[in-house]
Formats: structure tokens, C-alpha cells, sequence
């Protein structure tokens, strides 16, 4: 099976820099590494883009991959996995913002 192109929405990349600057305060080596494993996470994506569990109470078609604490929230189509959100796992997600 052909790899699919990973598209991250604005969103996401605004979490990713969220994420990078709170944890960034105690540990920059820290934060440089959690960035880094939840990107080699979401590449692995274009790989097997049916990773993750379907999460239809979130809205259709999300599916949300664990990268411990946090929660990758993406969508997959025929040929894109599209990063939708990175959020922290102690969220409520079904009033999870997804634009």
C-alpha cells in the first residue's frame, strides 16, 4: 500500500508549539524530545493510517493515537492523514474544538 502525505491543520501545529513552550519551562531537552516522539508517532501514520482507535463520539471519521500524555486526533483519506489536533489526554475530548 502506497504511503499517505501527512497534512497537519494549523490547529495542530499551534498544540505542538503549546505543548513545546509549557513543558519548555522546566526542560527544553524534555520538550525537544516529546515534540520528536509525537512526530515520529504521526509519520509512522502514512504508514498505517488505521492506527489509533475510531473515535466517532468526537465526530466522524476521527480516529486518536496515544503518544502518552497526550492524544493525536487525526482523520484519514484516501490519500492524506490529516493531523486535526494534539491535546493533552486528561481532556474531555467529545468538546474537543476540531477547527
Amino acid at each position: 500500500m502506497a504511503e499517505r502525505r501527512i497534512v497537519r491543520r494549523p490547529r495542530a501545529e499551534a498544540d505542538l508549539i503549546e505543548i513545546w513552550l509549557h513543558i519548555a519551562l522546566d526542560s527544553p531537552l524534555a520538550a525537544d524530545r516529546l515534540i520528536e516522539r509525537i512526530g515520529e508517532r504521526i509519520l509512522r501514520l502514512a504508514r498505517f493510517p488505521e492506527m489509533g482507535v475510531a473515535r466517532p463520539d468526537i465526530a466522524d471519521g476521527v480516529r486518536v493515537l496515544s503518544v502518552p500524555p497526550f492524544l493525536v486526533l487525526f482523520q484519514v483519506e484516501s490519500d492524506k492523514v490529516e493531523v486535526v489536533r494534539v491535546i493533552h489526554g486528561a481532556r474531555d475530548l467529545p468538546s474537543i474544538d476540531l477547527s
